[in-house]
C-alpha cells in the first residue's frame, strides 16, 4: 500500500509528465515559486488565453498543488505546503522530461 506522500508523487508525475498540458502546468508552477499571481496576471506572463489558464489552475487546485487565497475573481494563487514539501520530486520531473529546456522561453517573457 502506498503512503500519502508516494501517492502525491505519482500524481505529480502524471500531472506534469504524462499529459499534454504538463509543460504549461510546469510553467505556472515556476511562476508561482517566484510569487503569487492571479489568473489574469498568469495569462499575461504566459502569453496564453484566459480559459487555458483557468483550465490548468482547476487541475492544479483539484490535485492540491496550489491553493487560492482571497476571492475567486482576482484571488491570488499560492503553492500548497504539500507541494513545497515535494519540490525535489517536481525538480526531478522537470529535469527528466526536458521541460527545463522549454523554460528558457519563460525567462525571456
Amino acid at each position: 500500500m502506498l503512503t500519502d506522500s508516494q501517492q502525491f508523487r505519482q500524481l505529480m508525475w502524471h500531472t506534469f509528465a504524462s499529459t499534454r498540458g504538463g509543460p504549461t502546468r510546469i510553467r505556472i508552477i515556476r511562476l508561482l515559486m517566484e510569487r503569487p499571481y492571479n489568473s489574469h496576471q498568469l495569462c499575461m506572463k504566459l502569453g496564453v488565453d484566459y480559459r487555458t489558464v483557468v483550465h490548468h489552475m482547476k487541475i492544479l487546485l483539484e490535485n492540491q498543488f496550489i491553493k487560492l487565497g482571497g476571492r475567486k475573481y482576482g484571488g491570488m494563487y499560492f503553492l500548497t505546503e504539500m507541494f513545497e514539501n515535494e519540490n525535489p520530486t517536481f525538480e526531478d520531473i522537470v529535469k527528466k522530461t526536458g521541460a527545463s529546456l522549454k523554460m528558457k522561453t519563460l525567462k525571456n517573457a
